[in-house]
């Protein structure tokens, strides 16, 4: 059976006795598969991305649970660190939840800046040993590794480990790596042995394997869903194939055809590139209810800003602006406006959310608002000049220009009014009432 060290990148044959040893280096990170030297389909998850970078520029964090989130009554975890963890500390938690399991934890506030930066240099690595890059989020990906073996001289097994030592060297956060062959037992594999793992599920094991995970890891299973299918006694992925295609979709609609295909272990999706992203956006968790309307657009221009930056670093622009509002009863409410053209700026993504808060905000109390673009299309398309609309150019000019200042001198080296003071009734750019 082959076998490869992680460490040192030995590899051998099965005669060689190798079980859990590398009896080069001594290592115990030893890989030992049948499918080793074929299978090229990866998912790699930097481990506790947040958290790791802050450990990563301050030493002191070491060997400590680390919290990376909101400090407030309402702030959410936005990472937790593996000593966090075994607290019971996750992401997506109540701040003051986590802090109840582990009052010992060091909670950090985010720094999104630093974590963009780090995620491109993790990505830059990626496509350094092969093109075929799907991200899937800041700290995630999919990787074909198909045809690389020529170019790197070795199997793509071993070129995802070298891969893995290269990121936590060079850029000193630990990655996951998860092999198979195809992009949803890929995904599986990669949450098996964090942090630092390496995991394979192989062509012939792959049935074997599905009948023992939870229907909770089938892409497009949330919590409702599973707890239909675990009242219909569908625990584990293997149990659902006990079922037809024409019964799943009957009972559970047209996500029946993806529980049936995944049950079996069938993904025929190919690593695109160019990636699957729908849409990018920012929200904020007030500390206390807000009611007014003023109140609520003064909190959306940051969030535009920041929808705005994303989209101009991902050479996106987005026709359809979407808020979403979260009232005291926890009720989320979206709302959506599509434009004339796609958009990239922050003034017009601001002006755009601020009139559909505007008609929505009738009294309610609200502890969460947010804001987004989808319907991408290439920056070169964004804010095309308007000869009937001039102040659609100028505003346009304008945050360029303050683009640039903020490229050279930092993020906060030149702010709009309304980012200090309370937000007045937006003035329209143009005729559309945008």
């Amino acid at each position: 059976m082959p076998w490869l060290c992680r460490d040192c990148f030995e590899t051998g044959p099965s005669e060689d006795g190798v079980d859990s040893v590398c009896p080069d280096c001594g290592s115990t990170r030893v890989i030992v598969h049948d499918e080793l030297d074929t299978l090229s389909i990866a998912h790699i998850d930097c481990d506790a991305f947040y958290a790791s970078v802050e450990m990563r520029d301050d030493p002191s964090l070491n060997d400590k649970p680390v919290l990376v989130g909101g400090k407030g009554g309402r702030g959410v975890v936005m990472a937790a660190n593996y000593d966090a963890r075994k607290f019971g500390c996750r992401s997506a938690m109540p701040m003051f939840k986590a802090r109840k399991l582990c009052p010992q934890a060091v909670i950090v506030r985010p720094d999104m800046k630093k974590y963009s930066i780090a995620g491109r240099e993790v990505r830059a690595l990626m496509l350094s040993t092969t093109p075929l890059v799907e991200p899937i989020s800041i700290d995630e990906a999919f990787l074909d590794l198909s045809g690389t073996e020529k170019l790197h001289r070795a199997s793509p097994a071993e070129t995802l480990a070298r891969l893995a030592q290269q990121t936590e060297k060079e850029i000193g956060v630990t990655v996951t790596v998860g092999l198979s062959h195809n992009k949803f037992l890929a995904k599986i594999a990669s949450d098996i042995d964090k942090p630092r793992g390496f995991s394979i599920v192989g062509t012939e094991e792959t049935l074997t394997f599905l009948d023992h995970q939870p229907v909770s890891k089938l892409w497009g299973v949330g919590k409702a869903l599973q707890r239909k299918l675990h009242a219909d006694g569908f625990n584990e992925i293997g149990s659902l194939r006990t079922c037809s295609e024409e019964f799943l979709v009957k009972r559970y609609g047209s996500i029946g055809t993806r529980l049936h295909r995944f049950s079996t272990g069938n993904d025929h999706r190919r690593v695109n590139p160019d990636g699957n992203r729908k849409s990018i956006s920012s929200e904020s968790t007030f500390s206390d209810d807000v009611r007014s309307p003023d109140a609520l657009i003064k909190h959306l221009w940051p969030l535009a800003e920041k929808v705005a930056a994303r989209a101009k670093m991902a050479e996106l622009s987005g026709r359809v602006i979407t808020v979403k509002l979260k009232t005291d009863r926890f009720q989320i409410r979206t709302r959506r406006r599509t434009l004339p053209d796609p958009t990239q700026l922050a003034e017009v993504i601001w002006q755009t959310g601020a009139e559909l808060v505007r008609k929505e905000a009738q009294g309610d109390a609200y502890r969460l608002i947010g804001i987004g673009i989808s319907d991408f299309s290439s920056a070169m398309f964004a804010d095309p000049l308007d000869l009937g609309n001039p102040d659609g150019g100028r505003v346009k000019a304008i945050e360029q220009t303050m683009d640039n200042v903020r490229a050279r001198f930092g993020d906060g080296a030149i702010k709009k009014g309304r980012g200090f003071k309370q937000a007045k009734t937006p003035i329209k750019i143009d005729g559309t009432s945008r």
